[in-house]
């Protein structure tokens, strides 16, 4: 099998709403296709990636560095044993010349071509990726579901407690035991109340993590800390900047429930550094990279093997970005968990058309490849954007 073309867009996933830091009004992802020359039913076998949620498209870095560099290598050795494409060596081919350091968003622009290139490799295979994976890298044992929180509870105009409410009240409906919602974006008394307010839905403080987005300084950080204590949230997420490990530091010194935090940093040197230096409890704490914003799969590897040997199961990962690649990367690496946007980001939000929730957990569809196409409304837009 052999890469034909390469092809990249700008996906439009606005969303209604804002954390503590941002809204999404106007958000885009890169989406990307890779065209090989093989062919399914009469059709070319196509990979389809994105950059993730959450961040800006990447598309220039993928014109005019990534994609070229990929396309001007002699074929053959983009292709593993048995004549497929070899994710990595294409990984290694588009990362020729880059400079250690700067993980930023060159990390989405990676993340976005692995996801395209696992997808056709898999799919060569007529398995989905998740037993690619387990096949791989765990003797074959795959998970067969997936637990998975509904991330919500955002900020919008008009809002109030009622509104949040039945915003959960929904998930819970669509099959969700656990949820998150988003602090910081309102003063500490009235993000309090709100989650009082979902935690009367929820029945239990454990079914319930927030989520500040790295808004705050220590002193902040603290202050909530102390004011959630006694509720025994599920976990406290992102309270400073990612990269301020010395503020996960000592609040793990001063607040006892599980913290959470790692969905902006884009490397295996970033997890080691906040395993590390961060103060990180590996009984207790959960750490939340996301393949699609960090160099993809290869890298990902790396991080969960620093993991092991820092002490973590790689069961205290939970993935961000509630998309269907960390689904399978969950299932085939027997991650702990993912996380789910069924009501924002579309079209990427939530899973697969078949992937239902019952019990706050999710089962992977059983077709080739990652299964973008499985979702109805993101199939339409891959076909009129790519027209392959």
């Amino acid at each position: 099998m052999k890469i034909v073309r390469i092809l990249e867009k700008d996906l439009p996933i606005t969303s209604p709403g804002a954390n503590a830091v941002v809204d999404f009004a106007g958000l885009t992802t890169s989406a990307v296709a890779i065209v090989t020359d093989a062919f399914r039913d009469g059709k070319p076998l196509v990979g389809y990636g994105f950059g993730s949620i959450g961040r800006w498209s990447v598309g220039g870095m993928l014109r005019e560095r990534f994609i070229p560099r990929i396309l001007a290598v002699e074929p053959a050795s983009l292709q593993d044993e048995t004549g497929n494409i070899d994710p990595f060596a294409c990984w290694n081919a588009a990362m020729r010349n880059e400079k250690p350091g700067g993980h930023g968003d060159r990390a989405t622009a990676l993340g976005a071509l692995d996801m395209a290139l696992w997808d056709p490799r898999a799919k060569a295979d007529g398995v989905p990726l998740y037993r690619l994976l387990a096949d791989r890298y765990r003797d074959g044992q795959a998970d067969e579901d997936v637990a998975v929180y509904a991330a919500g509870g955002y900020y919008q105009p008009g809002s109030n407690y009622r509104s949040l409410q039945d915003e959960l009240k929904g998930y819970i409906d669509r099959g969700y035991n656990e949820v998150k919602i988003k602090i910081g974006g309102a003063p500490l008394a009235e993000d309090m109340r709100r989650i009082e307010a979902a935690i009367a839905v929820l029945g239990d403080g454990a079914r319930l993590a927030v989520d500040a987005n790295g808004r705050f300084d220590l002193e902040t950080a603290l202050a909530y800390g102390r004011a959630m204590s006694d509720y025994g949230l599920r976990w406290y997420e992102e309270p400073g900047d990612p990269l301020d490990f010395r503020l996960m530091a000592v609040l793990a010194e001063h607040y006892d429930g599980p913290l959470a935090t790692g969905e902006n940093l884009f490397s295996s040197q970033d997890a080691r550094n906040l395993l590390r230096y961060g103060g990180m409890r590996a009984e207790r704490d959960f750490v939340q990279f996301d393949c699609g914003l960090a160099y993809g799969l290869p890298d990902y590897l790396k991080v969960l093997d620093i993991m092991r040997r820092h002490g973590w199961s790689p069961r205290r990962l939970h993935p961000h970005g509630g998309h269907q690649m960390s689904l399978h990367l969950a299932a085939g690496l027997g991650l702990g968990g993912n996380e789910s946007y069924p009501g924002v980001f579309q079209p990427l939000g939530g899973f697969a058309d078949c992937s239902k929730v019952e019990n706050g957990r999710v089962r992977l569809p059983d077709a080739p490849g990652v299964g973008l196409e499985l979702k109805s409304e993101l199939k339409t837009w891959l076909d009129e954007a790519f027209e392959i």
